[in-house]
């Protein structure tokens, strides 16, 4: 049964205290943006010590300053001298940053050895640093765990060996050591990112602030002469005391938004563009979908996907939808009128991911929100940045070889089932996890001990991903990079109109997205939905390569 069915039958019968309550927290959802103060909810139950309870104050949207330039990443330092040879040390520990006057917000955050030790500010924005490696290089990560809870790292989207990729299984315990190494193999040039994937700890580890972006370069680039920007977008929950607000009930069913969308850590920042650019963006929210434009509705193009470039590029776009985890290329133009100067707002614009309300039906989409001020000045070059402003982009980037006939199929299956008596009893989310609430693939929540499929190395499959319940959920597979072959909704099946590398994809309500992929080392892979609150309730399974 979906869950507005299950909904609309249980609420018909529940106290009408509960209906109170679901018609408050609809309200609060719809009015996130604009609330400066919540008042608490009857009869929730109380939250663990030194959290903030769900219906606590949220900081106002203006409380971050806005319109600084845009920050640099901070970047992990090679520590190897030896040609090929990535090393370093990335430590995840508490920080206490000052982000509203006179208030200490409590992260937790990456960065190396010296930037993390106690008491140290860190240089730089609150995303992780940058790793920026090349396709041949041997990887070498000593992580550091100072946190309170079990952690590892998970190399999204990247092809590593299935023990040193993060899975649930490998823990890193608070106060332990881990070395990660892996070589990055020619082909595996990309835009990735980095962040932590324990059971049920994802999601928070995520919203305090662990994710840093990856970006594994190759020889033959034809775009390496381009100038280049970086736009790593977060999602921060602040409450009005400074803490980073806990998950509440909506957060769980839906997926955290918070108030803030922020580019490299940064609320609404400037950017100037004074020639053509390659524009690097990952979407590292828990489940913010950014469907990006310019307001003015200039144009860009498409040169890249999750696993690197396409094969032309696409373009004439007026926007592009990302996913929670999916990164994209663009091509943005210093000048797309001949004018010698344009400001422009850069936008995640409105998309209706039907968010669930807690009657019936769905909450409206979010409201459009400003990413980034952006200024075009086409005349006018940046110090020591070159004087080419105009840039012919390549008609072919590099060759997208299809992987073939596939000899195997697997189906996965997203569904979900809410409890709503559970949900609302005293005590229900006491520690944190809600009750009442199943995420489930193929049926079942997942479980450590049950593999879900089992697939063989070097085979290639077709997998066809149905979305049975009322709202988006993006698919994740680790370990490898899947083409997708064609959508499925309503009976219709469209061929994707190009072919790239993916790791990453949107499922709509009712749609089957079918994908070709091969897994090259044997091992345990993960593949889940990627609003990060859904995989830690269960939405995710466990491959086994043999």
């Amino acid at each position: 049964m979906i869950r507005r069915e299950f909904l609309a039958r249980t609420l018909g019968v529940a106290a009408a205290s509960l209906v109170v309550r679901g018609a408050f927290a609809q309200d609060a959802q719809e009015h996130a943006h604009d609330m400066s103060e919540m008042h608490d909810m009857p009869d929730m139950p109380p939250m663990p010590a030194g959290k903030t309870a769900p219906s606590a104050a949220l900081a106002p949207v203006h409380a971050l300053p806005s319109g600084a330039p845009l920050p640099a990443l901070r970047k992990l330092a090679n520590q190897s001298r030896e040609r090929g040879a990535f090393r370093a040390t990335l430590v995840a520990q508490p920080h206490a940053l000052e982000l509203l006057p006179g208030t200490q917000t409590p992260f937790w955050l990456y960065g190396d050895a010296l930037s993390t030790a106690p008491g140290s500010p860190i240089d730089g924005p609150i995303a992780g640093p940058l790793i920026d490696v090349r396709e041949g290089d041997t990887v070498e990560i000593v992580f550091i765990n100072r946190l309170p809870q079990p952690s590892m790292i998970h190399w999204h989207g990247m092809p590593v060996p299935p023990e040193q990729d993060g899975n649930p299984s490998n823990p890193v315990e608070p106060g332990a050591t881990r070395v990660y190494r892996f070589t990055l193999p020619r082909g595996s040039a990309g835009t990735y990112w980095y962040h932590p994937h324990p059971h049920m700890l994802t999601a928070e580890q995520v919203y305090r602030g662990l994710a840093g972006p990856v970006i594994v370069r190759a020889a033959d680039d034809p775009l390496a002469e381009w100038p280049e920007r970086h736009l790593f977008v977060t999602d921060l929950k602040l409450a009005a005391d400074g803490a980073i607000a806990p998950n509440d009930m909506m957060d769980w069913m839906n997926g955290r938004e918070g108030q803030f969308a922020l580019v490299n850590g940064a609320r609404r920042p400037r950017i100037a563009v004074a020639r053509d650019e390659r524009w690097r963006v990952w979407n590292a929210g828990s489940a913010r979908y950014l469907r990006l434009m310019f307001d003015d509705g200039r144009r860009f193009e498409q040169v890249g996907t999750d696993g690197g470039l396409l094969e032309r590029p696409r373009r004439d776009l007026t926007e592009l939808l990302l996913a929670p985890g999916e990164r994209a290329e663009l091509i943005v133009r210093a000048a797309a009128d001949g004018s010698a100067s344009t400001r422009t707002v850069l936008t995640a614009g409105v998309y209706d991911r039907r968010k669930m309300a807690m009657m019936h039906g769905s909450l409206p989409p979010e409201p459009a929100c400003a990413l980034a001020d952006v200024e075009f000045a086409s005349g006018v070059d940046t110090p020591g940045a070159g004087t080419q402003v105009h840039r012919a982009l390549p008609q072919h980037l590099r060759t997208v070889a299809s992987l073939g006939e596939p000899t195997a199929h697997k189906s996965v299956v997203f569904s979900e089932k809410m409890d709503m008596a559970a949900m609302h009893r005293p005590g229900a989310s006491n520690h944190g996890m809600p009750a009442g609430m199943s995420f489930m693939i193929n049926g079942a929540s997942y479980d450590p001990a049950r593999v879900t499929l089992t697939s063989r190395r070097g085979e290639v499959e077709l997998w066809s991903i149905e979305n049975r319940t009322d709202m988006d959920h993006p698919f994740h597979l680790h370990g490898t990079q899947f083409q997708v072959i064609e959508r499925e909704l309503e009976g219709v099946a469209t061929p994707e109109p190009f072919l790239a590398w993916r790791d990453t994809v949107n499922v709509q309500p009712g749609e089957t997205v079918r994908i070709a992929t091969m897994q090259s080392m044997r091992g345990e892979r993960m593949f889940h939905c990627h609003i990060l609150e859904h995989e830690d309730l269960g939405m995710m399974g466990a491959l086994k390569v043999t």
